[in-house]
C-alpha cells in the first residue's frame, strides 16, 4: 500500500481524498518540518505533501540520496522551500497547485492597496482604542484608488488577476514589468524598466515567484525611485523584497505607505514596520478561504493520482 505523509493539518475533504489513494499519516502540527523530519519523509514514504517552510533543501536531499519518496505533492503555488534540481538528482518529482490560488490572492491584493491607500487598519486601531472623536472634513485624508496608475510587477495569472480588479473595478491605468510579452484581454503597457514602472505608479503591486532572479527585486533603488504619494503593496513571498530597504522607505518618507502579506523571515516580522501607523500588515491570508484551500488540496491529491498511474501530474514542476 502507498505510504502517504501530508505535513500539515489540511481541509476534511482532501484528506478523504487523499486515503483513497493510499495509507495516510498527517502530522498534528502547524509548524514547519524540522530537519529530522524532512529526512525521515524522504526515507519512510512514498509521497510527501509538504508545504510553504518545509525546506526541502539540497543537504536534505544529500543526506538521504536514495530516497523511498517519489513525489513532493507541494500544497502551494510557490515552491522556493525545495531544491527542485536537488530533488530531481535524487529522482524526486516535484508538483505545485497553481490556478486554484488565483482569485483568493489576487483578492487580498485589493484589500491591501485599499488598506493601505484608505488608511483602513490605522482608522480601525483608531476605533478598538476608543479614540475616536467623530467625523470631520480632514479626518484621516486618504488616497483615492480610482482612476490611479497601478504598476504591477509580474503579469502572470496573479498579476493579470489584480490587472483585471484594477481596470474593469476601478478604472486604474495598468502598467506592468514582466520578463516576456503579454498579450491582455485589457488596456495595459508594459514597461521594460523596473524603476520606471516605480516612479509611474501610484500603487506598486508585487506578484513576482520567488527565485534567484526575483530575490530583493523590490530594493531601494525601487523605493528611491517611488512618487512621496505612492504606496507599496507585496502579496507574492517575502524575499522579493529587501525588507530593510522597504523600512527606510517608509522612515524617511519617500513613499506614503505599505502594505504587506508575506515578510522576509516569516512569521518574524521587524519590530519597525509594526511601529508604524502608515503599514497594513496581514498575517500570509492571500489563500486563507476554504473553498480556496480545499482546492489547493485537491489539486495536489490529483498530482498525486497521476503520478501513481504511472501518468505524467498536470502540475508538474518543471526542472529549468
Amino acid at each position: 500500500m502507498t505510504q502517504i505523509f501530508v505535513s500539515r493539518p489540511l481541509p476534511d475533504q482532501v484528506l478523504d481524498a487523499a486515503r483513497a489513494l493510499g495509507t495516510l499519516t498527517v502530522r498534528d502540527s502547524n509548524a514547519p518540518l524540522t530537519p529530522d523530519e524532512l529526512r525521515q519523509s524522504l526515507r519512510d514514504y512514498d509521497v510527501v505533501l509538504p508545504t510553504l517552510g518545509d525546506m526541502f533543501a539540497a543537504e536534505v536531499f544529500a543526506d538521504v540520496p536514495t530516497p523511498k519518496c517519489g513525489l513532493l505533492a507541494n500544497f502551494g503555488v510557490g515552491y522556493n522551500h525545495i531544491d527542485v534540481q536537488a530533488a530531481k538528482a535524487a529522482g524526486v518529482v516535484v508538483t505545485n497547485t497553481p490556478g486554484a490560488v488565483t482569485d483568493a490572492t489576487a483578492d487580498i491584493a485589493m484589500t491591501l492597496m485599499l488598506m493601505s491607500a484608505r488608511r483602513a487598519g490605522q482608522g480601525e486601531r483608531l476605533v478598538r482604542a476608543g479614540k475616536w472623536q467623530g467625523w470631520h472634513p480632514t479626518q484621516m485624508l486618504g488616497m483615492h484608488l480610482s482612476g490611479k496608475t497601478v504598476g504591477i510587477v509580474g503579469m502572470g495569472r496573479i498579476g493579470t488577476a489584480i490587472a483585471q480588479r484594477c481596470h474593469f473595478g476601478f478604472g486604474m491605468n495598468v502598467l506592468y514589468y514582466n520578463r516576456s510579452k503579454k498579450t491582455l484581454p485589457f488596456v495595459a503597457t508594459q514597461l521594460a524598466d523596473l524603476a520606471d514602472l516605480a516612479h509611474q505608479a501610484d500603487v506598486l503591486v508585487m506578484a513576482v515567484p520567488s527565485g534567484a532572479a526575483t530575490w530583493h527585486l523590490a530594493n531601494s533603488e525601487v523605493f528611491a525611485a517611488m512618487q512621496p504619494h505612492a504606496h507599496f503593496i507585496n502579496i507574492s513571498r517575502g524575499d522579493v523584497v529587501d525588507e530593510a530597504a522597504l523600512i527606510r522607505a517608509l522612515q524617511e518618507g519617500q513613499i506614503a505607505g505599505a502594505g504587506l502579506d508575506v515578510y522576509e523571515q516569516e512569521p518574524h516580522v521587524p519590530e519597525a514596520l509594526i511601529a508604524m501607523e502608515n503599514v497594513t500588515l496581514l498575517p500570509h491570508l492571500g489563500t486563507a478561504a476554504l473553498e480556496i484551500r480545499a482546492g489547493m488540496g485537491l489539486m495536489a491529491v490529483e498530482n498525486i493520482k497521476a503520478f501513481l498511474g504511472n501518468a505524467t501530474p498536470p502540475n508538474l514542476v518543471l526542472h529549468t
